[in-house]
């Protein structure tokens, strides 16, 4: 591991950042702390390095570290000057080598994951007239009929509604979208199923060949058909022949479809590391009990679960 470089000298900017009291996807209450956003690409989480952190502004309350592997917490906590830590979520980095070949990524999935998928694939293409309806965009004027299509599906679906995470809509996206498509730095793909709309995928390409998997969605109305993974299956098959590309990011979050299709992963964590102030110390004091009692209660759960299922099999 390489020890810490200096501080940079340029100032980055704080942004509000809620500190959430949750249990499962519902928010009891949060608290607003100014923190500088230092996300870490896969590439860097991959490097198991120390990030470099920039010294922050006065009115900032501290950092948030996205996708830092887990074992440099302590490394981190030191460097910073022993700000206070907090470990916001837990997860696997995920991504998949281009490299190895589709024909090998296939054959190393699980059997039951190449089953489940060929099942849903064969099912959607009977809606379909017995083909599969998938449509690829690149270049720019075709991202801009991506963009109309995959919106209207995003306004339908659990990210748009519950988490604000769809598809993005405003100018300075669609400028953008626009201007990577023109570099050649964008791949888009929807699947219709009987002629609607039925899921998007929107990846951005960064430097080193990257592809990031950005903005996902489907109609909840075609919830039965698992539309979502078998477009995934589509993009990574085009992806892969187009050879092109070393890699696809699964970015930050845990989810069935990033185990399957993922070729390696990197246990992250997402870091608050705040001031040592009284009112910061409180927050983090309140925020760990809080997760500690919600984490307890989730065990007697399952526990009481566990004991009733096997009385139910003793009795049987």
């Amino acid at each position: 591991m390489n020890a810490m470089s200096e501080v940079t000298a340029e100032m980055p900017q704080a942004k509000p950042t809620s500190l959430k009291f949750e249990i499962g996807a519902r928010t009891l209450a949060t608290i607003q702390r100014a923190l500088v956003r230092l996300p870490l690409t896969l590439d860097e989480a991959r490097a198991d390095r120390l990030p470099v952190l920039p010294q922050l502004p006065r009115e900032a309350h501290g950092y948030v570290v996205t996708s830092l592997p887990e074992h440099l917490v302590p490394g981190l906590v030191k460097a910073s000057g022993d700000m206070l830590p907090f470990v916001r979520q837990r997860y696997t980095r995920y991504f998949t080598e281009f490299g190895i070949g589709f024909d090998a990524w296939w054959n190393g999935l699980s059997s039951n994951a190449r089953q489940g998928i060929k099942r849903k694939a064969k099912k959607i293409a009977a809606e379909s007239g017995g083909e599969l309806d998938v449509r690829a965009f690149r270049e720019a004027h075709e991202l801009e009929a991506f963009h109309d299509v995959a919106r209207r599906i995003s306004l339908r679906t659990y990210q748009e509604r519950l988490l604000g995470s769809g598809l993005p809509d405003s100018a300075e996206f669609i400028a953008t979208m626009l201007a990577q498509g023109a570099a050649g730095q964008v791949r888009a793909w929807l699947l219709y199923i009987a002629g609607e709309p039925a899921a998007y995928l929107y990846c951005p390409v960064i430097e080193g060949g990257v592809v990031i998997y950005a903005y996902v969605g489907h109609d909840p109305a075609f919830n039965d058909l698992s539309p979502g993974a078998v477009l995934q299956l589509e993009a990574m098959r085009d992806l892969f022949e187009e050879g092109t590309f070393a890699r696809f990011d699964f970015t930050e979050g845990e989810g069935q479809h990033k185990r399957q299709f993922a070729t390696g992963g990197v246990d992250c964590v997402d870091l608050f590391l705040l001031r040592p102030s009284l009112a910061n110390r409180v927050t983090m004091a309140a925020l760990g009990g809080f997760n500690r009692g919600v984490a307890g209660v989730k065990a007697l759960v399952k526990r009481a679960g566990l004991e009733k299922a096997a009385k139910k099999v003793r009795r049987g």
